[in-house]
C-alpha cells in the first residue's frame, strides 16, 4: 500500500514540476504564492476527535485545526485567512501533491519513509502506537494480538510496525477512523492499533471501549509539505510560529483545551 502511494506521488512531483520548464521561469516560492492569495489552504482531518474533527455548528477543530490558525495569523496577520480542506490518512499525501493544499497538518508522524517525499516542519507533539479494546477484552498487551486481528488505518505507521512486532496478526485495514471503530463495535476484530492520541478520543466518547495504558512507539506529529526548494520558505517561517507558540505557553494550552495529555 505505501509503496503504491509512493509511486503514484513521485509520477504526481514529475507532473507538478515539468521536466520541459523554461530555464528562465521563476522558481516557485510557496511562502509568497500564500502571501499574495492572502489566503492558506490546510489539509486537516475531521475523523480524528480531539486533533481533528468537526463541531456542532460544522466548525472544523480540534488541536491541528486550531495549530493551523496560529500559523495563518502569524503569516497573514489573521485566523480567519484560512481554508481547511478535509483529508484522510490514506489521501492526504496525494492532496498535498496534487495542490489542493498548503500543507498537511494532520496527525502526520514524522517517518524516514516519509522523509523521502514530504518535508516536514518541527514537531508539534508526541503520540504514539496504543491499543484500543472492546471492554472486557482479554486483549491487555500487544504479545496478547498474537494469532489473533486487529483493525488499522490505510495511510498510518500501524500496519509496518505491527507486521513486523507480530507476524501472525492478522491486520484489517479501513479508510477511516470511523469506519475502523464501527468494525471494533461489531467484533470485526480484537483491537485497533494506532495513535493514541487518536483512540483516547475514541474512549473518551464511549465507554464500552477502553484504551489500553501502553505507548509502543514515538509517533512525533508536524506539518508536512511537499518536498523541494519552494518550501523551504515556508517551513522556516511555520517553524518559527511554533517555536513562539511552544515558548508562550499556548500549545500546551490547546492541547489541555482538548483534554489531549
Amino acid at each position: 500500500m505505501y509503496k503504491k502511494i509512493i509511486s503514484i506521488i513521485m509520477l504526481l512531483i514529475l507532473v507538478c514540476t515539468g521536466c520541459g520548464k523554461k530555464q528562465a521561469e521563476p522558481m516557485a516560492n510557496d511562502l509568497n504564492t500564500i502571501i499574495k492569495r492572502d489566503k492558506i489552504i490546510v489539509g486537516v482531518k475531521t475523523d480524528a476527535y480531539p486533533f481533528g474533527f468537526k463541531d456542532e455548528k460544522g466548525h472544523f477543530s480540534g488541536y491541528d485545526a486550531t495549530l493551523a490558525r496560529l500559523i495563518a495569523r502569524g503569516i497573514l496577520g489573521s485566523d480567519k485567512k484560512i481554508e481547511f480542506i478535509p483529508v484522510t490518512a490514506s489521501d492526504r499525501m496525494m492532496k498535498l501533491y496534487s495542490g489542493d493544499v498548503d500543507m498537511l497538518i494532520a496527525t502526520m508522524s514524522i517517518t524516514q519513509k516519509r522523509r523521502e517525499i514530504l518535508d516536514f516542519s518541527n514537531s508539534y507533539y508526541t503520540a504514539g502506537q496504543a491499543i484500543l479494546v472492546n471492554k472486557g477484552s482479554k486483549i491487555r498487551s500487544l504479545q496478547d494480538l498474537n494469532k489473533k486481528r486487529a483493525i488499522i488505518v490505510f495511510g498510518s505507521t500501524s500496519e509496518g510496525s505491527l507486521r513486523t512486532a507480530i507476524p501472525s496478526l492478522e491486520i484489517i485495514g479501513y479508510k477511516t477512523y470511523p469506519e475502523a471503530y464501527k468494525a471494533l463495535k461489531r467484533h470485526k476484530a480484537d483491537a485497533i492499533v494506532a495513535d493514541d492520541t487518536i483512540l483516547m478520543g475514541m474512549a473518551l466518547k464511549d465507554e464500552s471501549v477502553e484504551l489500553l495504558p501502553k505507548k509502543y512507539t514515538k509517533e512525533p506529529y508536524a506539518a508536512a509539505f511537499r518536498k523541494g526548494t519552494e518550501s523551504k520558505d515556508l517551513i522556516k517561517a511555520v517553524n518559527k510560529i511554533i517555536e513562539i507558540e511552544t515558548r508562550n505557553g499556548n500549545l500546551r494550552k490547546i492541547q489541555e483545551s482538548y483534554g489531549i495529555r
